[in-house]
């Protein structure tokens, strides 16, 4: 390819002779054909560097480190190979429905303040089964960035950004985990970022998971790149704080106070959130209220438990911290609460 294309798809990978095909077939059928797909093995010791070489497409660059340099240093050299003007991320057990290039090109071209843009992900199962589930994230980029305080608000194997801007600032090879959470926390204090209300990317859901089998690491990595961002509000806070903190938006564990006390511990805590943030004026105040309104909802439904049914919903009510849930976003809450889980057979093609 003698020009640089509009868009490098980069896929890192290390071990997966069984999924790779999937995602370098989705990408070679897009809809969108300036791109180049670029491969970075990091010393796989099965066959995925054969499987990726066997395609013999000229789209497809290989690149191989020589020994096992782990996940964030092998995104830096992605990044440092990456030749085109947007760089669109993609795992290597993923799959991307053919329009996701065009639409997310067509969205950075139309907002040039935005640097990284994400979307909404399907999941599959290790079989290819479609689950019943759809990981959602704000779209606005005011919210994606106030949300950062309590999760990882873009998915990052949605993910497309203007290249050079990753460049600079690149990847904390520390963060053996997270090192994703850890970049858009740092590119939110710059930068726009934002999330697409599509269905762009279907996520594999399988045993081997990099996420799967290191869970402490992660949680220990969220923890730090929150309070990294707690700290810059200018809040002072002790080790059970920042705990609780991370557990608004997570599912109870052993450690998790009685609900009475967890509700009266969270309530006072993120008002002191919004207290710290008119102070400093970090975030835009409605954003700022919605996550807080939905750091509440979710306190409330996970507290459900010890309470009558229903008692759950006058938690949400009494406090004015309910006020700022949008309505449509708490309908749809309630009605996805509501509803079980099931698979169904379909799968992408």
């Amino acid at each position: 390819m003698s020009r640089c294309p509009r868009v490098t798809v980069f896929i890192p990978v290390h071990n997966r002779e069984d999924y790779i095909t999937t995602a370098l077939d989705s990408i070679l059928k897009q809809d969108f054909s300036d791109f180049e797909l670029l491969v970075v093995d990091d010393g796989s010791t099965d066959r995925t560097a054969d499987v990726v070489a066997g395609y013999g497409d000229d789209r497809i660059r290989l690149e191989r480190n020589g020994t096992n340099l782990g996940i964030p240093a092998t995104r830096n050299r992605g990044l440092a190979l990456a030749r085109g003007e947007y760089i669109a991320l993609l795992d290597s057990d993923d799959f991307a429905y053919p329009w996701r290039l065009r639409r997310q090109v067509d969205f950075l071209d139309r907002h040039p303040q935005i640097v990284q843009v994400g979307a909404w992900c399907s999941l599959m199962d290790a079989d290819r089964n479609l689950l019943r589930r759809v990981r959602r994230h704000p779209t606005r980029p005011e919210d994606v960035d106030v949300h950062l305080l309590f999760h990882c608000s873009l998915i990052n194997r949605t993910i497309m950004a203007r290249t050079e801007v990753l460049k600079d600032f690149g990847y904390d090879e520390t963060f053996a985990r997270c090192q994703d959470y850890e970049l858009h926390g740092r590119l939110a204090e710059h930068h726009k970022l934002a999330n697409m209300p599509d269905i762009l990317v279907c996520g594999r859901e399988h045993e081997g998971r990099v996420t799967r089998g290191t869970r402490d690491l992660g949680r220990e990595r969220k923890m730090a790149i929150q309070g990294r961002l707690l700290t810059a509000l200018g809040l002072d806070f002790d080790e059970q704080d920042l705990a609780l903190h991370y557990g608004l938006t997570q599912k109870p564990d052993a450690e998790r106070p009685p609900a009475a006390e967890h509700l009266e511990w969270a309530e006072q805590w993120l008002h002191r959130l919004i207290a710290a943030n008119r102070k400093v004026g970090r975030y835009e105040r409605g954003a700022m209220s919605r996550a807080v309104g939905l750091a509440w909802a979710s306190s409330c439904w996970f507290d459900r438990a010890s309470k009558a049914p229903g008692g759950w919903l006058l938690d949400l009510a009494r406090s004015p911290l309910g006020r700022g849930i949008p309505s449509a976003v708490l309908s749809r809450w309630l009605l996805a609460a509501a509803l079980p889980v099931n698979r169904t057979s379909l799968a992408p093609a």
